[in-house]
């Protein structure tokens, strides 16, 4: 009964299934880890929902920015960006149904017996994993309470930029949402920085990996994150394991044996 951990498929269906037969991966034994960012970008999200869905709890899924944005924009009113391939979604039959699917998602996920845990683009260094459960409790609440609304029509934002005890509703969820779904930089301060994208090498100076401040407090527990397709899966951490190996960039779709350690990859379908 292995569990698998997949990166960032972005409506990479046809990875996604390669991948999964790849793995002769079975839903009545075998359970399968999804790192966030399942939809958008790719040219199947439609596909890689109906698919997922359909794997009822032999699937655990963390939400990413990408599936948040598609929840700001049928529920927040917000518009599709240039380059969002949300259309067949946003079009489906059965879209209401996607919708309140993500809804039910969590941002943090954690099994003590594997010894692992995950969240879409990371943990600062201050959280304990039982403080990620707590945040990403009190985030589920309001996305999924009244306030719902209000929260996916001011998602969007780079502000606040570091935690303060002080904060409280909206800056306080963004921040919290920001953490688990958005981050990458961060200075000595604490603060994150939104704007780099790219690789380490690439980093303005006084900026560095969140993972960096984080791996040293993990001990031995283990933390898988996507987000950055830029690190190829490369942190230099054995604690700290990216899994965002740019499939929909043209590289490839990753999945992790949390059981075994091994790494299965397939190509990116590039027809």
């Amino acid at each position: 009964m292995p569990t698998y951990a997949i990166g960032d498929i972005q409506g990479c269906y046809a990875e996604f299934r390669a991948l999964l037969d790849k793995l002769e991966f079975e839903p009545q034994q075998d359970r399968l880890w999804l790192i966030g960012d399942l939809v958008n970008r790719g040219p199947a999200s439609l596909q890689v929902m109906q698919l997922v869905m359909s794997l009822g709890d032999s699937a655990v899924t963390v939400l990413g920015n990408h599936d948040l944005h598609f929840l700001a924009i049928y529920y927040g009113g917000h518009q599709p960006h240039a380059g969002d391939t949300f259309d067949e979604l946003l079009g489906a039959a059965n879209v209401a149904k996607i919708a309140g699917w993500f809804r039910d998602q969590r941002f943090f996920y954690r099994d003590e017996r594997l010894g692992y845990a995950m969240a879409h683009a990371g943990l600062p260094p201050n959280w304990s994993f039982d403080t990620a459960q707590k945040y990403s409790e009190e985030v589920m609440a309001v996305i999924r309470g009244e306030r719902s609304e209000r929260y996916f029509r001011e998602l969007y934002g780079n502000e606040p930029d570091s935690w303060s005890d002080k904060l409280t509703g909206m800056d306080r969820w963004r921040l919290l949402t920001n953490y688990f779904t958005r981050m990458r930089l961060m200075d000595e301060n604490g603060r994150m920085d939104f704007d780099h994208k790219g690789s380490l090498d690439e980093a303005p100076p006084g900026w560095r990996p969140w993972y960096e401040f984080t791996a040293p407090a993990l001990g031995g527990k283990r933390l898988l994150f996507g987000h950055w397709a830029a690190l190829d899966g490369h942190t230099g951490f054995d604690n700290v394991i990216a899994l965002d190996t740019g499939c929909v960039w043209g590289r490839t779709l990753t999945a992790l044996c949390l059981e075994t350690g091994a790494i299965v990859s397939v190509p990116a379908n590039r027809g």
